[in-house]
């Protein structure tokens, strides 16, 4: 029988990322380098998640799907994506702030890459005071606009400005035009792709003086240059209950806050369920054996327990795929 499973974090040097993983959330991130990403679980081809703990430690989660199919991550999900698992779970660290970026749709992403698209979710664990996210244009543009404050370095004029704060939670669809400003901790939840088209890096330079490679041309396509509307979730935690923080073709997140004991039912679901704890200690219990998540540790339950129990005190995002 399978049972709740941990994986080992990839850490992944970024030259806008800084040490609070290693510092505010006690990682053993490497020494010595910018670490921007934790990938938390990932089915990405070359970066595979490899399990942590119990009897199947040392397997990557493409090998497990291989074995267990539908039970690992449910019929439905392995008749549509093989051995490939379909969400990627990272922390980013942003010391410095990110390259203005788009991400392509599933149509564009498989006509140029033949990969997935990238829609994703932010979950901001912690902010500092001025920190600033861009999201979107303020109001539609036409691509000559676009291009001429591109070429003048003024794109971020275009752009809606938020003002984050921890516990703030952002939907991210293909096609927005985005940043993530410094002294931002979050927590993101992503289709498995790692396609970014960067079209503006703030002129910045690395340490050999050479600025990072544009995608001027590839981003055009994959832009939507409609004004950016509701993209911030607007939610309440409400104890000892699941709250829908998004739900989308490509992933269902939902914020949990435990406070004592709190039963899970996914009888319908048919779907892996990810739990990555965002603060406080949570213990996950079902058929298959109990595992604790303290801090931002992140468990994967197979899809073949229809029951969870979660108990002790603190807040997680729960994960998965939505019918």
């Amino acid at each position: 029988m399978l049972y709740p499973l941990k994986f080992e974090p990839i850490y992944k040097e970024r030259v806008w990322g800084g040490t609070r993983l290693r510092e505010h959330l006690g990682r053993e991130c490497p020494d010595g380098c910018p670490v921007g990403e934790s990938w938390e679980l990932s089915g990405l081809e070359g970066d595979l998640s490899v399990v942590s703990n119990g009897f199947l430690a040392g397997n990557d989660i493409s090998e497990l799907i291989e074995v267990y199919m539908g039970e690992l991550v449910g019929d439905r999900i392995y008749n549509r994506f093989g051995t490939e698992f379909p969400i990627l779970v990272k922390l980013i660290d942003a010391r410095e702030v990110l390259s203005i970026q788009v991400h392509p749709d599933d149509a564009l992403a498989a006509r140029r890459h033949n990969a997935y698209g990238k829609n994703e979710m932010w979950y901001v664990l912690d902010a500092e005071k001025d920190a600033r996210l861009w999201l979107g244009f303020r109001k539609r543009v036409s691509e000559g606009e676009y291009r001429t404050h591109l070429e003048a370095g003024t794109l971020d004029e275009l752009l809606k400005v938020e003002a984050p704060k921890k516990g703030d939670a952002y939907f991210v669809p293909a096609g927005t035009i985005h940043s993530i400003g410094k002294g931002i901790l979050l927590a993101e939840i992503q289709q498995t792709s790692d396609i970014t088209y960067r079209v503006f890096d703030w002129n910045r330079k690395d340490e050999a003086g050479n600025a990072r490679e544009l995608h001027t041309e590839l981003a055009v396509d994959a832009l939507d240059f409609q004004g950016a509307e509701g993209l911030k979730i607007t939610h309440a935690g409400e104890r000892n209950r699941a709250v829908e923080l998004r739900r989308c073709p490509h992933f269902a997140v939902d914020l949990v806050e435990v406070d004592g004991t709190v039963e899970r039912e996914y009888v319908a679901l048919d779907s892996f369920v990810v739990y990555l704890c965002l603060e406080g200690e949570i213990v996950v219990e079902c058929e298959g054996g109990a595992e604790s998540m303290v801090g931002t540790e992140t468990v994967l339950l197979p899809a073949e327990f229809e029951t969870a129990r979660l108990q002790g005190k603190g807040k997680l995002l729960e994960i998965y795929m939505p019918r």
